[in-house]
């Protein structure tokens, strides 16, 4: 039996980590992309091992185009015959801050960390899958993307982009039996929400608490498995109740 390979970005920490020790035990061969912290990548790696799965590293920055084509040129080359049947968009990054006092570079750099990846490795997987007819592509949006919240401009903007065009490819390809959906967390206990106020913001969560990095894995998991075959083109909150 074929193998079936996973492209996490940002899987390295955090929701990325656990999405990739997930669907690693789901039975995927996990690729495992992170930008520079090469040690917590590398932790991923043999904690999936552990495990008996399988899993490999490949380093790039998510906003940067060609660093993404060079990267998963090399993949095929060392996978001859092979492609990536699931892609996880879980890649971000915040830089907050009120518009009115927001610079330039990190409206850019917000925007581009999360639709670079999107067009670059969608766009260069898409025809393995449409060959095969079959794939699985998640974004990892975030409920900033879908309401907005204040002092978030960047990132609600990034978000819903992301948002916008899971929508939209849903109807693109879903004839060839790829699915295209968007999960959009709210408040999810990681070191990315590790300086908010989480005492505060619990009593605005109607569940009355941080989700877990696995809670989100689960719903990934779902939606990249066959029983997710006929749910396309979906958001879908992940937020306790926000939203």
């Amino acid at each position: 039996m074929a193998k079936e390979y996973a492209l996490i970005t940002g899987g390295s920490r955090g929701i990325g980590r656990a999405i990739a020790e997930r669907l690693a035990k789901d039975g995927y061969s996990v690729i495992i992309n992170y930008h520079s912290n090469t040690a917590a990548a590398e932790e991923v790696k043999a904690a999936i091992e552990a495990i008996g799965g399988e899993a490999e590293l490949l380093p790039f920055d998510v906003a940067d185009g060609v660093a993404i084509e060079t990267a998963l040129n090399d993949w095929e080359k060392r996978h001859e015959g092979e492609h990536i049947s699931v892609v996880v968009h879980n890649a971000g990054i915040r830089r907050d801050g009120l518009m009115v006092f927001m610079d330039e570079e990190d409206w850019h750099r917000v925007l581009q960390t999360s639709t670079e990846a999107f067009y670059y490795i969608t766009h260069h997987v898409l025809s393995g899958m449409l060959r095969a007819r079959k794939g699985r592509i998640v974004t990892v949006a975030s409920i900033s993307g879908v309401s907005g919240l204040p002092g978030q401009a960047n990132y609600s903007a990034a978000k819903a982009a992301m948002i916008g065009a899971t929508k939209a490819l849903s109807k693109e390809v879903a004839a060839r039996k790829v699915t295209v959906n968007a999960v959009a967390p709210g408040f999810i206990a990681t070191d990315m929400t590790a300086d908010l106020d989480e005492a505060e913001l619990k009593k605005t969560i109607p569940a009355g608490r941080f989700g877990k990095p696995e809670e989100v894995a689960a719903l990934v998991s779902f939606l990249c498995s066959d029983e997710a075959g006929y749910i396309t083109g979906q958001v879908i909150n992940i937020a306790g109740g926000m939203g």
